[in-house]
């Protein structure tokens, strides 16, 4: 399976961000990993993020949509 560049910097981004393992941390996780961008940003908009880290990821999501095609 090949994985795109956004999806790789997406998961990156939240190993950093989000050290501790939590429940939606990891659900946005499975997102990435399941090829889910529409339940990736479902779940974003659940998580307490500051408005620049909500942009930043919600780009890498836009990012990944593009690459896949949609």
């Amino acid at each position: 399976m090949t994985v795109s560049a956004s999806r790789v910097s997406l998961l990156r981004w939240l190993r950093r961000q989000l050290r501790q393992p939590a429940p939606l941390r990891e659900h946005l996780e499975a997102a990435v990993h399941n090829d889910d961008p529409q339940e990736a940003k479902r779940v974003l908009e659940r998580m307490e993020f500051s408005d620049a880290q909500r942009r930043h990821v919600r780009s890498l999501i836009d990012a990944w949509e593009d690459e896949r095609g949609g």
